[in-house]
């Protein structure tokens, strides 16, 4: 028995040996794709006026101001957007044990962007707070009929019919969005948050939104333990003394909150909450206190990679962020639709 208990401590030092130099590793990659991302642009830079614009700001200097005003922001929101987004998915997943869940299936995204809709035909001069504050009620929305209509269906809850739930809702929530536009002379607005992408990001947007990203990634890695035992199964889940329905409360909220704040930055990005987790449980397992940080890690590098890559496809024009992941996304949904297909 000392024997077994010694190898399998051994075991765990030596996968929290490779995860630790994972996350490290990760977030390498993340300072040198801000730098990338910073230099790469239409006007002419170099790595060493971006040096000095980060850390020996001139305000006479054009350069620098481009640097700090547009593209600093734009890479630091593509960073906290994917790694919303990410988190968002993989809390998800942990929750309902579906691995078809993200928020841009379960129409969480597409909750946000009507609300954000209807506020910005209603009340046109709104504050990006109170965008904000549309957006996280939006998420709600968007979730609750999508669980309420499949909780309704003959024969129970399947991983395809909430995935079929969600394109459905998220497809009439698009199409009223769309007709709202065109009623109240907005389509213009919304187009933007349709689209999806970090090219019109503020330095004020950041400063609003970032407070609600980082809350949310802190609660979620608060939550990990116990998302990692609800992934067994809510039999098992209770069987060890946990209180499942605080957790899937808690793990609401932490969705709301994130997809909330990504979708008030940046709009309807899909598919980084779907193919992310999956990525990250092949490479860390699915201990969640080690599937959420490197989601956080890889959902941000995945977003500003496509954030470049849309700047490269048809320079000077850009491609947009969610047209970027979609390529990737939607053959990673049909696989997995088709796998889980049998449980329908």
């Amino acid at each position: 028995m000392n024997m077994n208990s010694k190898q399998k401590s051994s075991r765990d030092n030596k996968n929290s040996f490779i995860n630790t130099s994972i996350i490290t590793i990760g977030i390498v990659l993340l300072f040198l794709s801000i730098i990338i991302s910073i230099n790469f642009g239409a006007s002419n830079l170099n790595y060493q006026i971006v040096w000095d614009a980060l850390f020996h700001f001139d305000n006479a200097n054009s350069a620098h101001i481009i640097i700090r005003e547009l593209r600093l922001p734009r890479a630091v929101a593509a960073i906290f957007v994917g790694a919303a987004l990410a988190i968002s998915g993989a809390i998800m997943q942990g929750m309902t044990q579906n691995p078809l869940a993200s928020p841009s299936i379960m129409g969480v995204t597409a909750g946000s962007s009507f609300l954000i809709a209807i506020a910005l035909a209603v009340v046109p001069s709104i504050t990006y707070f109170g965008l904000m504050m549309f957006s996280f009620v939006g998420a709600g929305l968007g979730a609750a009929l999508v669980f309420g209509i499949t909780a309704m269906a003959k024969g129970g809850v399947t991983t395809v019919k909430l995935a079929l739930a969600g394109s459905a809702i998220t497809s009439f929530l698009s199409s009223l969005s769309t007709a709202i536009g065109i009623k109240f002379n907005v389509s213009k607005d919304i187009s933007y948050w349709y689209a999806g992408g970090v090219s019109s990001v503020q330095p004020q947007h950041i400063l609003f939104a970032l407070p609600f990203i980082i809350g949310g990634i802190i609660l979620a890695l608060v939550l990990s333990r116990s998302i990692s035992i609800l992934s067994l199964g809510e039999e098992i889940a209770k069987g060890l003394g946990q209180r499942t329905g605080i957790i899937r409360l808690l793990g609401t909220i932490v969705v709301l909150l994130l997809t909330g704040a990504a979708v008030s930055i940046a709009g309807m990005i899909g598919f980084v909450g779907l193919v992310i987790p999956h990525i990250t449980r092949f490479i860390v397992g699915v201990d969640y206190r080690w599937i959420i940080p490197c989601s956080a890690i890889f959902g941000g590098l995945l977003l500003i990679v496509a954030d470049i890559i849309g700047r490269m496809i048809n320079a000077p024009f850009e491609t947009p962020v969610g047209a970027i992941t979609a390529i990737i996304g939607v053959p990673f949904f049909l696989y997995l639709a088709r796998k889980e297909g049998r449980g329908l």
